[in-house]
């Protein structure tokens, strides 16, 4: 099977100082055995034969790696053991993770790794590493239910009644000729004027993305501090934790989505910090990239990327929670009115691909040969602020929320209690805030290079701030509510 040009994409744009794995943080409830979480793995490594393939790259380049099957499958190179050098907390055992986690997958094996972290009281750490181009954000979710079992007891899967046996690895004629074949019919479906063929609806749809692409000119974002200098390979990770109960009773109250809660305590929270460090904010404005999945209820459950994205504009100064919130609510709704998702990812399907052959050079990261190497190693300095800074005309910042379970799981009879998500970060976005939740709880996880933003924990200070005033407002609305219908029933 071929990676798609989405798939693919995400070994395109990897770099030495931006690995693409989509990476989370597991913490169990008590010390598990290695062993006993090694052959958790083993007895369901059969349910997800992608984790038994690797990449096959097309000499040259001349198209699209495939999946194949690994011959030389060993799990013993995909679940290791890291023992912590003395107890840790857990903070800093999470520090510990994402210096592990700053490695490039082995392209010549399955892309994905998970390491069982030992040495933290009471508690074990399982970090996972799945590169982009298997999964996203919503499969990887679905992908944990394979993984994890839903009760403590559960029995492990009976073994296959057939041994695994893996198909040989096409020689590079086979490749060659794959390609050019599959090269062929994609020229030969491939239409410059379906574009224009769709009817009214979808020219409407093409204007609406061409306005959104120029938007991203014409009214430029701020330039942040992490958007200032391209990203370094060093990544913090801080989050906060927050009830799901309270985040409906601030719904409630306030009205709004989660997607419009999460959106309003992150850029509240961004907004604060920029003014905290004096930086020219008035009459500025973030520019958020929030993933969205465009997965199809018949696609459940298959790996790959179904992701399109919106780009809200949103104040880059301080203000009220209350008044924030009402601003995000106004320009999500506007986003949904003129169907931007929907636009861009009309956009993004029918325009011509980029020749797989010119990305051939991007596909030496992470060998003797790789071209981002030496940026890795001796990362551009990170300037003062000399006064004003010059228009940013990208986006800030990723902000994706991705829904998880909602019921305890479990992992070799351990119970998993916290789940926290690193997200990526490359090219000039050293910052970046991934929102996750399981069993009853939202958390705010915001990654950064350290050398951009040193003091990370002011903005999750400021995140958790923002969600206590949001939520005194909703309760206060809810009690004055409560009074009014009192009086009128009086």
């Amino acid at each position: 099977m071929r990676l798609t040009d989405s798939d693919a994409g995400f070994l395109y744009t990897e770099s030495a100082s931006g690995p693409m794995q989509i990476s989370s943080i597991y913490v169990l409830d008590g010390e598990a055995p290695f062993d006993r979480i090694y052959r958790h793995f083993e007895s369901r490594i059969p349910l997800v034969p992608r984790y038994r393939q690797r990449l096959a790259l097309v000499p040259f380049n001349l198209a699209n790696p495939e999946w194949v099957e690994d011959p030389e499958f060993d799990l013993r190179n995909h679940v290791k053991h890291h023992k912590l050098a003395r107890p840790m907390s857990l903070e800093e055992a999470v520090d510990v993770a994402l210096e592990l986690n700053a490695q490039i997958l082995d392209r010549s094996r399955p892309l994905w790794l998970t390491y069982v972290i030992e040495g933290v009281p009471g508690q074990t750490l399982l970090l996972q590493l799945v590169h982009h181009a298997m999964i996203d954000g919503v499969s990887g979710v679905e992908l944990t239910t394979v993984l994890y079992d839903f009760d403590a007891d559960a029995q492990n899967p009976p073994p296959p009644n057939e041994p695994w046996q893996p198909e040989p690895l096409p020689g590079p004629v086979a490749l060659i000729n794959d390609a050019a074949r599959d090269n062929l019919e994609k020229l030969r479906n491939y239409n410059p004027l379906r574009l224009l063929s769709g009817g009214k609806a979808q020219r409407q749809l093409l204007s609406r993305a061409a306005r959104v692409a120029a938007d991203f000119f014409a009214r430029p974002a701020i330039t942040a501090p992490w958007n200032a200098t391209p990203v370094g390979p060093k990544r913090k990770l801080r989050w906060s934790k927050m009830s799901l109960l309270e985040v409906r009773e601030i719904r409630r109250g306030l009205g709004g989505t989660i997607n419009d809660l999460v959106l309003t305590v992150v850029t509240e929270a961004v907004a604060r910090y920029l003014e905290e460090h004096n930086e020219s904010v008035k009459q500025r404005h973030l520019r958020i990239m929030c993933p969205v999945s465009v997965r199809r209820e018949d696609e459940q459950g298959a790996l790959g990327n179904r992701v399109s994205a919106i780009f809200p504009r949103l104040p880059a100064w301080s203000m009220g929670a209350v008044e924030r919130l009402q601003i995000v609510c106004e320009e999500t709704a506007r986003i949904k009115t003129t169907e931007e998702a929907q636009a861009l990812t009309l956009l993004t399907e029918a325009a011509p691909p980029i020749p797989p052959v010119a990305m051939a050079p991007l596909m030496l990261v992470g060998t003797a040969f790789d071209p981002t190497a030496l940026a890795a190693r001796m990362p551009m300095p990170v300037l003062p602020s000399m006064g004003p800074r010059p228009p940013y005309f990208g986006f800030n910042f990723t902000c994706t929320n991705v829904p998880g379970v909602q019921v305890a799981q479990y992992m070799a009879g351990y119970e998993l209690v916290e789940t926290l998500g690193i997200l990526m970060l490359t090219g000039t976005l050293g910052f970046g805030a991934a929102i996750t939740s399981y069993n009853g709880h939202l958390y705010f996880n915001f990654v950064c290079d350290p050398r951009l933003v040193p003091d990370l924990e002011r903005i999750r200070d400021g995140a958790e701030a923002v969600f206590s005033e949001l939520l005194a407002a909703a309760r206060a609305n809810a009690v004055a509510n409560a009074e009014a219908e009192a009086a009128a029933a009086s």
